[in-house]
């Protein structure tokens, strides 16, 4: 039988987790505006994280997915998946525990693939909090296939040259460094072209050329286009090992894809409980709202997708620990739960009709930011493009769709 109960020490945290949210950060969230996240004056960054952070630690809940050596928790992937829907819908709260992208994503890049000196120098404040990074990998013409990056390393006398325009780095606006994806080789192998390197963003010729508005976004640090003219790095600054970058990547957004999922779980869940409140309280035509059996579809539907999707992705779980093949899963994972809150937030909007549509309420902003759920980190249309080939293979080669189609016992007998 599969065992889904939780443990103690892991409702424990979680207990304290909410606690921290609903003590310290809730009440500050009335406060920001987007333009906090995004650049704006400093206020956040400056005023209200570190003193914001410090409870953390005192909670006891500050770097639940930093290594223990670094400063962290050290918590396992399991429970950093519930962190993340507790914190969904509650942005500060990723930011105040040091958990939110792109850090997160880069102090795991740093973690498995980083050296010694790269620990010491860029992961140690990381982990601290006492400095940002961004990551910069999508290019004008180079989006969804980060093959087809131009970008390039030349090789100097002491290390590397860079020359590049980025798009969409996430964090750029007072970062300290910029993980930087460039061709190091680009007559080789499709595979083995890009290398990723570690770009202090103070070295010359590194620039934010504009932050970009995107609908609904909220990062510290902004959405920024990024060019680099000329940056000379030592060769320290290779991360990993050279012609490595697409596998690097794949790695980082693995595990990223799967935080998104649960951080869109804990949203949905949030807009489905705000739905279900709002068709409660509010009558129209001498009858209330939840008596409506239109209303009681979006719900229940609601529902159900949300149960599927909380299922897919500990199944993905288990199969990371396992040791067994996930990437299709992930992919069906990012496609499915991106739309699952789609289209949760729409119902819930539906339901509180144009007071869902105001800053009253947070529905109208993740709403934005829902959409936006179905393009980062691939669009679903190459997430289904990935799981067919793979299907098609599957069937080819073996004669069933099983494995892929998450039969539980083929990956035993």
């Amino acid at each position: 039988m599969i065992d889904f109960s939780v443990p103690t020490e892991v409702t424990t945290f979680i207990r304290q987790l909410r606690d921290f949210i609903h003590d310290d950060v809730v009440p500050l969230e009335g406060t920001l505006v987007d333009e906090d996240f995004r650049g704006g004056d400093g206020r956040l960054e400056t005023e209200v994280l570190p003193p914001l952070r410090e409870k953390a630690r005192q909670a006891g809940v500050y770097g639940p997915q930093i290594p223990e050596e670094f400063g962290g928790l050290g918590l396992p992937l399991t429970t950093l998946a519930f962190v993340s829907e507790v914190c969904g819908p509650h942005p500060l709260a990723s930011l105040a525990i040091n958990m939110m992208a792109p850090d997160e994503a880069t102090m795991h890049l740093l973690e498995m693939f980083g050296s010694d000196e790269q620990h010491e120098r860029w992961l140690r404040p990381l982990a601290e909090g006492r400095i940002r990074s961004c990551f910069a990998m999508t290019e004008p013409d180079a989006g969804s296939d980060p093959s087809r990056i131009s970008s390039l390393a030349r090789r100097t006398g002491a290390g590397w040259r860079i020359d590049g325009h980025k798009v969409f780095t996430s964090g750029a606006v007072g970062a300290a460094l910029c993980v930087v994806m460039a061709a190091s080789d680009p007559d080789a192998p499709r595979r083995d072209r890009v290398s990723m390197f570690i770009v202090p963003t103070d070295a010359e010729g590194f620039e934010v050329v504009r932050e970009l508005k995107p609908m609904g976004y909220r990062e510290l640090g902004g959405l920024c286009e990024v060019r680099l003219s000329g940056v000379e790095v030592g060769s320290e600054a290779l991360l990993g090992d050279l012609g490595a970058g697409l596998s690097m990547a794949q790695a980082r957004l693995a595990r990223g894809r799967l935080g998104h999922a649960m951080r869109w779980i804990g949203i949905a869940q949030a807009a489905l409980d705000l739905a279900a409140e709002r068709a409660l309280q509010r009558e129209t035509f001498g009858q209330q709202l939840s008596k409506r059996q239109a209303i009681q579809w979006w719900l229940a539907d609601g529902a159900t997708q949300l149960s599927a999707s909380r299922l897919m992705v500990l199944n993905a779980l288990w199969r990371i620990e396992q040791g067994v093949p996930h990437k299709a899963q992930i992919s069906m994972i990012k496609t499915y739960v991106a739309e699952t809150l789609d289209k949760i937030v729409d119902d819930a909007l539906q339901v509180f009709g144009g007071w869902g549509y105001v800053t009253d309420f947070p529905l109208e902003r993740w709403y934005r930011d829902a959409r936006a759920a179905r393009i980062y980190d691939g669009p679903s249309e190459v997430h289904r493009w990935a799981v067919a080939r793979e299907l098609l293979n599957e069937v080819e080669t073996t004669g069933t769709a099983r494995r892929i189609s998450g039969d539980v016992l083929g990956q035993l007998i």
